[in-house]
């Protein structure tokens, strides 16, 4: 195969839609709000992109057993407020190179839908547990940033410590050089763990911004089955605090 190779599932009309990208990363909060965006509303697969820069794996599903070469998938959503183009996956590039490569044409998918916003989704650690999730913003342009602190987003100097790395940043990098209005929302996790209270307090900015509603109760349920393990983490706490540099941000 390519390096990269797209394959188009679906071709919807989509009015002036939003970029939503939300791949792994810290906590994995940018992938759950994804993905709850996708099982709330019910999104229509439209893009699936291969590249040899994924690992080389496939995922098994069905009684079957079929199995399905790695991938990212844009689905197409219709909300009240806006239509969104989604951008989800179990991986991200690996290597520098194949960041950009990605990225270009990750954004090359979303302008042939006619996307002119995107948001970005991750997670920023903290190193401890989290007790109120903030989100913390970085935008293309700062003409974004007034409607983001409208929405009770923070802008901190100099955080994400590292910068923001991987494709999140680059959706507001390369987008922003293609005149993109973008711009990553990232709530505060402790780095440790699968986090979904990040990921809602993520959404329910987004949902401000946007000018939809979501319910959680999916998510609530996932929150539900972490605190165990939030227990035995507080116990943890009193032990040798984790790096700075291994908590850098990766969305």
């Amino acid at each position: 195969m390519d390096d990269i190779e797209i394959d188009e599932v679906a071709t919807p009309e989509l009015d002036d839609p939003v970029l939503i990208e939300g791949l792994p990363g810290v906590g994995h909060v940018g992938k759950l709000a994804a993905e709850h965006l996708l099982e709330e509303f019910d999104g229509e697969l439209v893009r699936r992109v291969y590249a040899t820069e994924f690992p080389p794996q496939v995922s098994v599903d069905g009684e079957d057993g079929i199995a399905e070469l790695t991938c990212a998938e844009f689905h197409a959503v219709e909300t009240d407020g806006a239509d969104l183009l989604v951008l989800t996956g179990d991986h991200q590039a690996g290597s520098n190179a194949g960041h950009y490569r990605l990225t270009s044409t990750f954004l090359d998918v979303a302008e042939s839908f006619g996307a002119t916003r995107a948001f970005a989704l991750g997670g920023v650690p903290t190193g401890e547990l989290v007790e109120e999730y903030t989100v913390l913003g970085a935008v293309s342009e700062a003409a974004l940033a007034d409607d983001l602190r409208e929405a009770d987003v923070e802008f901190r100097p100099d955080e994400p410590a590292g910068g923001i790395v991987g494709v999140s940043g680059l959706v507001l990098g390369l987008g922003g050089r293609r005149g993109l209005e973008a711009a990553c929302l990232m709530g505060e996790t402790s780095g440790y763990l699968v986090d979904p209270k990040s990921a809602r307090a993520v959404l329910e900015v987004l949902e401000a911004l946007l000018g939809f509603e979501l319910g959680y109760d999916s998510l609530e349920d996932r929150a539900e089955e972490m605190e165990e393990v939030v227990g035995k983490i507080r116990e943890m706490q009193d032990g040798p605090a984790v790096p700075d540099d291994d908590l850098r941000y990766i969305g």
